[in-house]
Parts: C-alpha cells; structure tokens; sequence
C-alpha cells in the first residue's frame, strides 16, 4: 500500500452544485447516524473490509426508520430488498461490504440485532447489505472480512468525521480504472419554512468515462461495468414513497460522473428519515398513526440537493483513495490501481 497526502474536493477548489454543506460534508451532519469501518489487509492479496451505517443509535428493529430502494440497474446484490420494497421502513444497521461477504454481513447484522436488550424473544429480522465487487484488488474468495471482522465495523460507528478513500469497504474497489472507495457529502436546504440536512455515503466501484464537475479527466483504460451502492440520511419527515423518489434521485449525481449505467453495473440507492416524528415505534405500530410528513409540493429543493451530495461523495471517495498494490482475484496475478490525480484536478 502507498500512503500519499490526499485531499477531499472542496480542499481542491472544486465545488458542486449550490447549496450550502453541512458542518462536516458527510452523512452524519444527520443527527443520531453513525459510520463505522473495518478494513482489511493482510499481505499480499487482502485488500477488503466492511462499512456500517447506523440511522439512529438506539433499538433500529424496535424503532425503525422509514426508508426506500431505488435500483437502476440491478446486477448486483443487496440483502433486505424485498422487505424494504413491501414495508417501507429499515429495521436494522446497514452494511457494505464486497459481493461474496453478504452472508457473513447478514450474519452479523444478526448477532448485532439479536443481542440488543428489548430483542430477547426475536426470530426474524430483515438484515440489510450492499456490496461490490473487489475482485480487481482483493481475493475476494478468501471468506474475508469475516462475521467476528463486520461485528468490529457495527462496534466502531460513531457520529463526526467519516473516514473516506481505501478503508472499510472501500478498501479494494476501483472507480473509472482509479482507485474508488468510500466517499460522504451533505446539504443543507430550506423546505417548507425549516432547514433540512441530506447526507450521502458511497461505495464507488463502478466504470464509465469520468467528468469531475463537467471536466474530462483522461485516465488510461476506462471501465465500463463495476458497482455502486449510495445510502442517504435525512432528518426530513418523509414518508417511505417519497423516499424512493429521493433515493432515486442519486442517479442524476451518479449519471454527472461520467457513469456508464452499462449492463454489468449494480446501481442502488437506499434512502432512509432520521425524523423522531417519522419513527416506527411500538406504540405507532400498534395504532393508527399520524405521521407529519413533507408533502410532494415542497420535497423538490431535497432531490436536487442528493443529486448534488451523490457526485461530490464520489469524487470524495476518489480524491481520498490511494493508489493500492493488490491481488487480481480474476487472473490471479497482482495488481495495482492508481488513485486520481491530485495535481491534476488542481489544474483542470
């Protein structure tokens, strides 16, 4: 591994969009969501990790938070889909991981649940993964992080600064044939007469032809296909319906980057409210509820600020990342991805 000095956009000069960030620029500008990593490497060949995300730090599966999924293109995998799809709501931390460690995540999203106090007399839960595929960095067939290692990411979030760049994750994951990772942003809009914060974290491990901020950046050999997955956080009162909408909205950031959107690509976006007057609690769920949710009149100003903290998450989680000598699972031989150019983005 290379440890050179990197920079998150902004500290580039680069700016996007026009809302104002939030204190930190990242996802836990949210109140209550926490971020946790687990990163492994180990020799020459393990390049690889886990990311965890909290919406709130109490019971998630006895007070859950509404939530949707937006897919794009779906070759991928993401545990929890289905229950997410017919409920409209999240029931227990979120992991990302690499594509062959969704069961183990799911595992562990298990004991973590399961173990809480009020939990005692669980039997099922809806554990909820993302993944891409680090193959490229990482030999992704080593059964690596492990349950006991995605257990440590769950115990390790926190609220404040997020780690981004080659950790957690985004450990072995390659982003337009540059080394990708684990990028956050956030905005801070005006809706219906309150201020409303939107933070995105990513996973980019996808291909195209990259655009920073509407600049071409040349870089050798293009990929097309790879993977992203985009969680958003709002303290927004929204109802799961206008979730979907605001999670499929991370598309428009997506699509700014130069993303190919081909036919190999995993494109997922899970958007989640934070809002006490949204929560799924017991009480709420054994009554008829009356929630005070935004309507679809004023909503707008939110899905174009997640168009504007989906891109800059990602050119954070580049601009971060380092140049990482691994182990090409598919050949079988080692490999090296380059982190993006600093110095070249500074002369754009």
């Amino acid at each position: 591994m290379t440890y050179e000095s990197r920079a998150r956009l902004r500290s580039l000069g680069i700016s996007v969009g026009h809302y104002p960030v939030g204190m930190l620029n990242a996802i836990t500008d949210v109140a209550g969501v926490s971020v946790g990593h687990v990163t492994c490497i180990e020799g020459d060949r393990t390049r690889t990790g886990a990311t965890a995300i909290l919406p709130h730090a109490g019971n998630l599966f006895q007070d859950k938070v509404p939530a949707a999924l937006a897919v794009f293109n779906g070759f991928g995998k993401f545990a929890g889909s289905t229950q997410i799809a017919e409920l409209g709501e999240v029931e227990t931390p979120i992991l990302l991981t690499n594509t062959l460690g969704v069961g183990r995540a799911i595992e562990a999203i298990n004991r973590h649940t399961l173990a809480q106090a009020g939990n005692e007399r669980v039997v099922s839960l809806n554990a909820v993964v993302g993944e891409t595929n680090d193959a490229r960095l990482n030999d992704i067939r080593a059964a690596r992080p492990s349950v006991d290692e995605m257990l440590e990411a769950l115990a390790a979030a926190k609220g404040g600064t997020v780690e981004e760049g080659a950790i957690g994750a985004g450990t072995g994951t390659v982003a337009f044939g540059l080394k990708g990772g684990i990028g956050t942003s956030s905005r801070v809009v005006p809706v219906a007469g309150t201020s409303c914060t939107v933070g995105v974290l990513v996973q980019s491990n996808y291909g195209g032809k990259l655009s920073v901020a509407g600049w071409p950046y040349e870089a050798e050999g293009h990929d097309k296909d790879g993977s992203i997955v985009m969680i958003v956080a709002t303290d927004a009162p929204l109802c799961s319906r206008n979730l979907g909408r605001l999670a499929e909205r991370c598309f428009g950031g997506l699509a700014r980057t130069g993303a190919a959107l081909s036919n190999g690509s995993g494109d997922y976006a899970l958007a989640f409210s934070t809002a006490e007057d949204v929560r799924r609690t017991p009480e709420r769920r054994k009554a008829i509820a009356n929630y005070p949710v935004l309507s679809n009149d004023v909503v707008s100003p939110l899905f174009e600020a997640v168009i504007e903290a989906s891109e800059e998450a990602i050119f954070n989680s580049m601009t971060m990342a380092t140049t990482t000598h691994g182990y090409n699972a598919g050949t079988g031989k080692p490999s090296t991805i380059h982190a993006i150019s600093l110095d070249a983005l500074k002369r754009r």
